[in-house]
């Protein structure tokens, strides 16, 4: 016989089960129910025994549908009590239990420890750590692991397989608080403040990554409106819907009975907490999308699967789990962490169907990674049967204290209030630097610009000097050219008069004299002692010389004859002669009304 696809859903009236039988003869089924019971049977197909969660009732208003396209049987149930909410219908494993082994007490026992183990029972569940007094004894041989300590000795048969599964070396032989110590050094040493550091300061793709919202986002969201407006907290399984894989998965489990003590619950429960956090990492990091990293990061992630942890308290699993999140895969943020703990609560408080949905997705992960498989046979295959049967008050108390617990970056015990505060201090100081040099290089740029200006003026004035220089030059080279055509003259007539002033005493002389403006100079050749020229000179001057005031119309002024006044001739230049050839003049300066000498003819003319 085959077990067929099923599915149940409720309304406040009715409880839907939708079979799925193609193939099948539909001229031939049989239905049963009672009470909590509900058969089917249509070949090759039969559902032995669904244990509902609430009583339903046989009155007439049950009725069956099948659609022949698709293959599916409809068949609506009324509830004994309208209004009732049958909890857990997702919960497939648990619902194909037989109904005699849904009890988790064996056959025998003694009335004591079934008090002591019954988790019905309990009316409120202590997260804290139970004390107990120290007592010697003898170790074990095998140190037990896995969910809810149930195995030991495994690792001993896969040697070859344990360094790709978990860290610890040996767990057979390492007893819990071993096994913490060297999770603690190891994520000690693997810790890279440069890496952290990075991830700090430039965190835009992380930024990008925590925009990510994964379907528990919205479902949490329409959750909580419909709890305002209804005041009723239970699961929505309309708001977690499983897949047909998902279901098939389900299909597939064996269904397990566990007996665990109240210790062994505790980790069982701070386990899960742990294995969330991991998932919850990974798929915000990957925005939901699977790759090969995908099973390394969730077991890497969670100390209770790479170093078969069991913790003590749920601050102990926070600590843990934000250590390896610093400590391990490509991001290293501590916002990341944040993100984590808030989609695990968020996860809790949908219900058992979220998580199982969630442990669902890890088990379908770990059987694509061949070495990971042997984690699903250590925990998650336990953990999605055992959550089945979890009461939801359980997970809402657990949620609940998980919300009270509070995580900061002081409690990872990595200095990283420290590490920032410095690589803060040595940026400030970077960018002062940098400030600096930039000052530095706009003051050097503007000193360059200032001494080239300078350079390009004194360029421009030493080109205007050069060229002033050589038209003085030119000017004073085409002066000189008549200077010394007159003094060739004189030199020619060597027993002319320096200076003739009308008879007065006249010499002869080699020695130079020079007269100017400072732009143009004339030499005057003569044999005379420079001394005695002197004061031949200023004699001559003193006695010959006249100063005579610029006449209107010329464009001069200066000392000229009594002939030269009643027969005025056109202005001479420089140096000139009359038309006779009796007279010089000298001009002195080209500045108005400047002085002009008038030599008159010497002893020749007598």
């Amino acid at each position: 016989m085959i077990t067929p696809a099923f599915e149940l859903t409720q309304d406040p009236d009715f409880l839907t089960v939708k079979i799925r039988v193609p193939h099948a003869r539909a001229s031939e089924f049989d239905i049963y129910f009672e009470g909590e019971d509900f058969k089917f049977y249509a070949k090759p197909y039969f559902l032995r025994q669904l244990t509902l969660p609430g009583r339903i009732v046989e009155d007439g208003r049950e009725k069956a549908s099948y659609n022949t396209d698709e293959g599916t049987f409809t068949i609506r149930l009324p509830k004994e009590n309208p209004g009732q909410y049958f909890e857990g219908l997702d919960m497939l494993t648990s619902l194909l239990a037989p109904k005699k082994s849904r009890s988790a007490k064996p056959l025998v026992e003694e009335m004591a420890a079934s008090a002591e183990l019954s988790e019905d029972n309990e009316e409120e569940f202590d997260w804290e750590v139970e004390q107990i007094p120290y007592e010697e004894s003898t170790p074990p041989l095998q140190h037990p692991y896995g969910f809810g300590n149930l195995r030991s000795g495994v690792f001993q048969r896969l040697q070859d397989e344990l360094s790709d599964v978990i860290d610890i070396k040996d767990p057979d032989q390492t007893p819990a608080e071993e096994r913490r110590r060297k999770r603690l050094a190891a994520e000690a040493a693997k810790f890279e403040p440069d890496h952290y550091l990075a991830d700090f300061f430039e965190d835009e793709a992380i930024k990008h990554l925590l925009k990510y919202k994964p379907w528990w986002i919205d479902a949490h969201k329409k959750m909580t409106a419909l709890q305002g407006e209804s005041h009723q907290e239970h699961d929505c399984p309309a708001f977690v819907v499983f897949s047909e894989e998902e279901r098939e998965q389900m299909r597939k489990f064996t269904n397990k009975s566990y007996l665990l003590d109240k210790r062994s619950r505790h980790h069982v429960y701070l386990g899960l907490i742990d294995i969330l956090l991991a998932y919850c990492y990974e798929i915000c990091v990957n925005e939901g999308d699977k790759n090969v990293e995908s099973s390394w990061n969730i077991r890497k992630l969670s100390a209770t699967l790479c170093w078969l942890e069991s913790f003590s308290s749920i601050h102990d699993v926070l600590v843990s789990f934000g250590r390896r999140v610093l400590c391990y895969p490509l991001y290293r943020h501590f916002g990341l962490v944040t993100r984590a703990f808030n989609d695990t609560v968020m996860i809790l408080q949908l219900g058992k169907a979220a998580v199982l949905k969630c442990l669902l997705d890890i088990h379908k992960i770990f059987m694509e990674s061949d070495p990971a498989y042997i984690l699903n046979d250590l925990f998650i295959t336990d953990y999605c049967i055992w959550i089945q049967k979890v009461k939801s008050k359980k997970l809402a108390a657990l949620c609940e204290s998980l919300q009270k617990t509070t995580l900061s970056k002081s409690h990872m015990g990595l200095e990283l209030e420290e590490l920032e505060a410095a690589a803060v201090l040595v940026q400030e100081e970077e960018k002062a630097l940098k400030a600096a040099g930039t000052v530095s290089k706009q003051q050097l740029l503007c000193s360059e610009s200032e001494t080239s200006d300078s350079e390009e003026s004194s360029s421009t004035s030493s080109s205007e000097t050069e060229g002033s220089d050589s038209d003085e030059q030119e000017s004073s080279t085409s002066e000189d050219g008549e200077i010394n055509s007159f003094q060739g003259t004189l030199q020619e007539e060597r027993t002319a008069p320096l200076i003739d002033c009308n008879g007065l005493r006249q010499g002869t002389n080699t020695s130079a004299m020079e007269v100017g403006d400072g732009k143009s100079k004339v030499s005057l050749q003569s044999t005379t002692p420079p001394g005695k020229l002197v004061e031949e000179l200023e004699m001559q001057i003193h006695s010959a010389m006249r100063l005579s005031e610029q006449p209107e119309g010329l464009a001069t002024a200066g000392c000229i004859s009594q002939e030269q006044e009643e027969n005025p001739v056109p202005e001479p230049d420089r140096f000139s002669e009359d038309a006779a050839g009796k007279g010089n003049f000298l001009e002195v300066s080209p500045k108005p009304n400047p002085f002009l000498f008038l030599c008159s003819t010497n002893e020749d003319e007598d």
